[in-house]
């Protein structure tokens, strides 16, 4: 039943994609409901610092270094399904540890033993996703990679925001009720998350795995090392690593800066947070079609900035408190950090599964994965052990205005606190996306191609909401016949699938 073929039909292909799809949904419900926000919220009603909040979220990247003795695994026991299912098993059993924590342990021993729990979770887990990246790379079809994972993303992500209201409703309704001892709310909402996971274990070992193909012995150290020779291959983990540590540096920080220094309730935050990820759903198909069309690096060209753009963004939030303003630029800032998001999130991640050679594509993953864990690892303990160190840094300008009649002050720029982060955070960003410029990949173009190939297709979805037709290819569920085929929506084009023995 787990045992690798050497070759592939369509119907394995077919069957196997709906179950990569099924597994996408499962896996995001326990990812929803076990990281973000409420892992967040968890620590802190533990009393965890913000050193401790910048450690959780430090935590799950720095995890991910396992992968390199893990690519002797794979490498060893050659059957990635097997590999994958069963460290998904042991991993997601340590949620009903963390789950049981507000009963089982005090304030004292909570925080640390939500780290032990983590660590082991997010160590076990860097094997199966060594396993998994290999894995796809070898039975996911090439021409249909981008628009296959938008489409898998976008339901994923459509089905995050559904979960995240509803368990923001059980945790609210939890915590009306004062018996129950503080972080109740979460242990419900993190075992729903471990039965998901559950699922989602079920659906992945039902995906047929392509058989490896044979190369020579080499120790995983060594193949890291020849993934640097390969010099664009080096441009891209350049850009990788630099736009990991910029993303990471503010952005673990969004939930405690609306939670604690704008003074926003959790209905506010998960509302914040569910607007961005609608505008993710509705931008994975536009951008996994641009990156089919043009490239993958064209993508990032125009979704990077953007990012880098609302990140900067934030320092205007408060001038220096909550003002008229604040809320209307949020929603704002959500909406395109939601759109960015998801072109950066699905193009990071095919540019990495197109320059993987096949053969290598174990270790060439690996260490994208590696350089990745590094950069998101370091840049949350970093701001969490100096964020306190600014509470007493302001830079500010006015601008003051006298006249015989009248005199008024505007306050024009207030950098406090957190703003500083989200201002290096910005540097850094621009800074990676200067070296996405010297990566190479087939069929990039400008950023104002796609620009104007993102205003086209916004153009068509608009005229197709206007009419009966439009709406009902709206609400219909999305099969994955265009996908198995090769055709594309308009069921023009019928390119013949081919798996690689």
């Amino acid at each position: 039943m787990m045992n690798p073929k050497e070759t592939l039909s369509e119907d394995d292909i077919t069957k196997g994609l709906s179950f990569v799809l099924k597994d996408g949904l499962a896996t995001q419900a326990m990812v929803t409901l076990t990281s973000g926000i409420f892992l967040v919220a968890f620590g802190l009603q533990l009393g965890a610092s913000n050193t401790v909040i910048g450690l959780l979220a430090a935590i799950p990247p720095l995890a991910e270094l396992i992968q390199m003795p893990a690519i002797s695994v794979v490498e060893n026991v050659r059957n990635r399904r097997l590999v994958c299912v069963g460290a998904s098993i042991v991993a997601r059993l340590f949620w009903i540890v963390i789950a049981l924590i507000p009963f089982l342990f005090g304030l004292t021993a909570a925080v640390p033993v939500l780290i032990i729990s983590l660590v082991l979770y997010g160590s076990i887990s860097a094997i199966s996703h060594c396993s998994w990246n290999s894995w796809m790379r070898d039975f996911v079809p090439q021409e249909i990679l981008g628009s296959f994972f938008s489409r898998r993303m976008s339901l994923s992500l459509a089905l995050g925001i559904v979960l995240s209201l509803v368990a923001s409703a059980i945790i609210d309704f939890i915590q009306r009720d004062p018996a129950y001892p503080p972080g109740t709310a979460y242990s419900v909402i993190f075992l729903g998350g471990f039965v998901a996971g559950l699922m989602g274990i079920w659906y992945m070992s039902r995906i047929p795995e392509p058989l490896m193909k044979e190369t020579a012995k080499v120790p995983p150290l060594d193949q890291i090392r020849s993934t640097f020779r390969d010099e664009n291959f080096s441009r891209l983990i350049a850009f990788l690593g630099a736009w990991n540590f910029a993303v990471n540096l503010a952005a673990p920080f969004f939930t405690v800066y609306l939670l604690v220094m704008l003074n926003f309730d959790m209905t506010v935050v998960i509302a914040l947070a569910v607007l961005s990820q609608i505008s993710s759903v509705l931008s994975y198909g536009m951008w996994g079609r641009i990156a089919d069309r043009f490239s993958n690096k064209s993508v990032l060209r125009v979704s990077g900035p953007l990012f880098m753009i609302c990140i900067l963004g934030w320092t205007f939030t408060t001038m220096p408190t909550r003002h008229l303003l604040t809320i209307p630029l949020l929603i704002v800032l959500h909406i395109l950090m939601g759109l960015s998001t998801a072109g950066v999130t699905l193009a990071s991640a095919n540019i990495g599964l197109k320059l993987a050679p096949h053969g290598s594509a174990t270790a060439y993953l690996a260490t994208i994965n590696i350089t990745n864990s590094l950069a998101a690892g370091f840049a949350p303990v970093i701001g969490g052990m100096f964020v306190d160190s600014f509470k007493a840094t302001e830079l500010s300008l006015t601008l003051n205005w006298k006249s015989a009649e009248t005199a008024f002050a505007i306050q024009t720029l207030d950098f406090q606190y957190w703003d500083f982060f989200f201002v290096f955070a910005f540097l850094i960003g621009i800074y990676s996306i200067h070296r996405l410029a010297f990566v190479k990949e087939a069929g990039e173009v400008e950023g104002r191609l796609v620009v104007h190939e993102m205003i086209a297709q916004v153009s068509r979805e608009m005229r197709n909401l206007s009419t009966v037709g439009g709406l009902r290819y709206m609400l219909r569920f999305p099969l994955l016949g265009s996908f198995v085929t090769g055709k594309d929506e308009k069921g023009a084009g019928d390119n013949e699938l081919r798996v690689e023995k």
